[in-house]
């Protein structure tokens, strides 16, 4: 992503310089880094029954608790059911959860709730108040199919009033921008869905040489595979593949959708820890050195201004470690669509993860740098929400023109399996 600023080679230092005052400012018992024990990480498995019954787990969950569900079928027969669900013609109308396929493996963080999560064969859920665990099958009636789920329940408990001090801070943001620079950081690959959906759900599995280049450590996303609606299909089509500067210069990918209003938008973002960026850039420098002196993180460092539908973005949203925002962060700018889907908004995003500096090929000037891997911006986002529970479904919509290798309005270089992902918010 471009991040472009007139101002960016005299605010390098005005930015390392809020954090080297804030040390100096700060008293010494600030370094002291404070901790609290915690619980330590358990796991549990649970035999799921599929069914219209819901099966307790136990399992009390707190804000901050990471869960990691995965799941296997045992005791099957001539046609085993699957945590991912059989490809049966149901009607959708009548099952729980009408964007998964019959019979896949579903979660719940309530008794009595609607808000259902699609689990899959793996899923990975960030608790953000507390709840209790309950897991089920995406079905009304008795199954067409034989066998149970053996469902593997990992759960890291969070990190209560664990503090990191502003040294350690420092420190960790140093290294981030130095490993950014000599190219020794590990760029994010593209992950490859959790089951391929077949062509005529408008998506496309990752070509075999994506799929090898995929990080071992990753968890794929769980991907529905429902087919996406024809409709949203054809509108997904029109999208411009990439936005563009204010010189009309071609840009960053637009890689991501997210369906769902404004508030949800906002609410997913806010708990998968996603930060909007501040608009001004004067004031934005004052504020990141007032908040450093009151120990507090300024993770919101504005912006440029990009451009998709012939207009600057609606907001812009940001990740990083603190202090280390100005050379590395995870970010996106997004755009409400021209259309909607089925009375739902739609907002088009495009996302990059800055890892440092390089020369802007336009005028010379310093820019941000890319990681040339941006499908793991796209899924990262994808991941967070998901983490977070606020993502209904995800599924993944290829163009027929898709956008594989190129460089953006500054010259730094990127490729992609050129799909983009659409989520569907709580």
């Amino acid at each position: 992503m471009q991040w472009r600023y007139s101002f960016l080679v005299s605010s390098l230092g005005v930015w390392m310089a809020a954090g080297i005052l804030a040390v100096t400012l700060l008293p010494r018992s600030t370094f002291a880094q404070t901790t609290q024990t915690i619980a330590a990480p358990f796991d549990k498995t649970l035999e799921v029954t599929p069914g219209p019954a819901w099966s307790d787990s136990a399992v009390d969950l707190h804000p901050g608790d990471v869960v990691e569900l995965s799941a296997t079928t045992t005791g099957a027969g001539d046609q085993p059911c699957d945590p991912q669900g059989l490809s049966a013609g149901t009607d959708s109308s009548k099952l729980p959860l009408a964007s998964a396929l019959p019979g896949a493996l579903l979660a719940k963080l309530q008794e009595k709730t609607e808000n259902l999560i699609f689990v899959g064969v793996e899923r990975q859920l960030k608790i953000t108040e507390a709840g209790h665990l309950y897991l089920g099958s995406n079905l009304s009636a008795s199954p067409g199919c034989s066998g149970k789920y053996a469902v593997k329940i990992h759960v890291v408990p969070g990190a209560g009033n664990e503090v990191a001090s502003v040294k350690s801070k420092l420190a960790t943001a140093a290294q981030i921008w130095l490993s950014g620079q000599l190219g020794t950081n590990k760029s994010q690959s593209p992950q490859t869905p959790a089951i391929v959906p077949e062509a005529s759900s408008g998506t496309a599995a990752a070509s075999p040489s994506n799929a090898a280049a995929a990080s071992t450590t990753a968890k794929p996303l769980a991907v529905s595979r429902v087919p996406l609606d024809r409709g949203l299909q054809k509108d997904l089509q029109s999208l411009p593949r990439r936005v563009n500067d204010e010189f009309k210069d071609p840009g960053d990918l637009v890689n991501f959708v997210f369906v769902g209003s404004q508030n949800q938008v906002e609410d997913a973002l806010t708990a998968a820890n996603w930060h909007v960026a501040d608009t001004s850039t004067p004031g934005a420098i004052a504020k990141a050195i007032l908040m450093a002196t009151k120990k507090e993180d300024y993770l919101q460092m504005p912006m440029s201004q990009l451009y998709l539908f012939g207009r600057v973005q609606d907001f812009g949203y940001e990740q990083a470690e603190p202090y280390a925002m100005v050379a590395s962060r995870h970010h996106f700018r997004i755009w409400k669509a021209p259309f909607t889907y089925r009375g739902h908004e739609v907002w088009a995003g495009a996302g990059t993860h800055d890892i440092g500096f390089e020369k802007d090929q336009r005028n010379g000037k310093v820019t941000h740098k890319i990681d040339p891997a941006v499908d793991g911006e796209r899924d990262h986002v994808g991941e967070s929400l998901e983490q977070a529970g606020k993502v209904r479904w995800l599924n993944y919509f290829t163009p027929s023109d898709p956008v594989l290798e190129s460089k953006n309005a500054t010259g730094g270089g990127f490729h992609s399996d050129g799909r983009v992902l659409v989520m569907f918010l709580q």
